[in-house]
């Protein structure tokens, strides 16, 4: 990714951020609308959750531009997930979710191309864990 691209998704993270103090587990009630399935992975307290997945992606988005730095976060995260029972066909609904966040949070500023631009960070981001950590088809 460009420079300019990470800036403009760090720069709507940090709105998202804010968002999701106001209300923490927007997130996960959205990728429960999207995959009601997947409520069985998740411990109760879903606002706690929902705090610990924004400071995760504000992490990777910070060293997003550096491979060696953020591989190791890929390569925890996958393994983390693996072992909590995450699968590869998981990624799609929870994509939905963080665009859901998104749009939620940044109303009109969530352009169409900032949204491409999200799913683009989203679809690196799960590859790298999917195949770093060994995540697993269904």
């Amino acid at each position: 990714m460009k420079d300019a691209e990470l800036e403009q998704l760090r720069e709507s993270y940090s709105k998202l951020r804010d968002e999701a103090v106001r209300d923490p587990a927007f997130f996960y009630d959205a990728l429960f609308r999207h995959a009601p399935e997947l409520r069985q992975l998740f411990r109760e307290d879903l606002e706690g959750q929902g705090m610990k997945f924004m400071t995760t992606l504000g992490v990777i988005l910070a060293k997003l531009g550096d491979e060696s730095a953020v591989d190791p976060h890929f390569q925890e995260l996958g393994k983390r997930h693996a072992s909590l029972g995450v699968r590869i066909s998981h990624f799609a609904p929870m994509e939905e979710a963080l665009i859901d966040s998104l749009r939620n949070a940044l109303e009109d500023d969530f352009t169409p191309e900032l949204e491409a631009l999200w799913r683009t960070a989203f679809e690196e981001i799960s590859g790298r864990m999917i195949q770093r950590g060994g995540i697993q088809n269904s």
